[in-house]
């Protein structure tokens, strides 16, 4: 079995109780966000190692190391082969700053797209146009209705009801 499935059975297991499950998180996420403190603090740094050694350096337990690269991967330069990833798997956290800030409000993780490491990477204005466009991302816009007796929209220059919208 490999990592990522250990993790994944173990973070979102059916068998646990809601309490259980809400510790569990409030664990993880506290332990995700010292982590990112670091490597936004560093954002020149190339963070490479096995999944053991990055577990060791940031201080936290090899599976959470794993949900960690679960869960920065979409937001990385290269993709790392998480699917069958080992202890000894080779990693690298070259991550797209852009990309992250917006995966981290897309899964609505105030804690860490509001850390105070953000300023010298992104502009306010930056971090504002990458908020709006992902919060944007989600909305369903319907386009204009059109009556029964406006021109139809397919130029042919009769009204809707007598062209497109005859058969509707």
């Amino acid at each position: 079995m490999s990592l990522l499935t250990d993790w994944r059975e173990t973070a979102y297991s059916s068998e646990v109780t809601p309490q259980q499950s809400a510790k569990f998180w409030n664990h993880y996420f506290q332990l995700e966000k010292g982590i990112y403190e670091q490597i936004l603090a560093n954002p020149d740094e190339a963070v490479t190692g096995t999944v053991k050694e990055l577990a060791e350096k940031y201080g936290v337990e090899q599976m959470i190391m794993v949900g960690f690269l679960d869960g920065i991967n979409e937001s990385l330069k290269t993709p790392n082969p998480i699917e069958e990833m080992t202890e000894d798997t080779q990693v690298s956290l070259d991550y797209d700053k852009e990309k992250l800030y917006w995966h981290m409000v897309e899964a609505k993780a105030d804690w860490l797209y509001e850390l105070p490491q953000w300023e010298a990477l992104l502009t306010p204005e930056r971090r504002k146009e990458l908020y709006k466009d992902q919060k944007a991302s989600g909305t369903v816009r319907k386009g204009a209705k059109i009556g029964r007796n406006d021109p139809c929209p397919c130029g042919s220059g009769k009204k809707y009801k007598k062209c497109c919208g005859k058969n509707a």
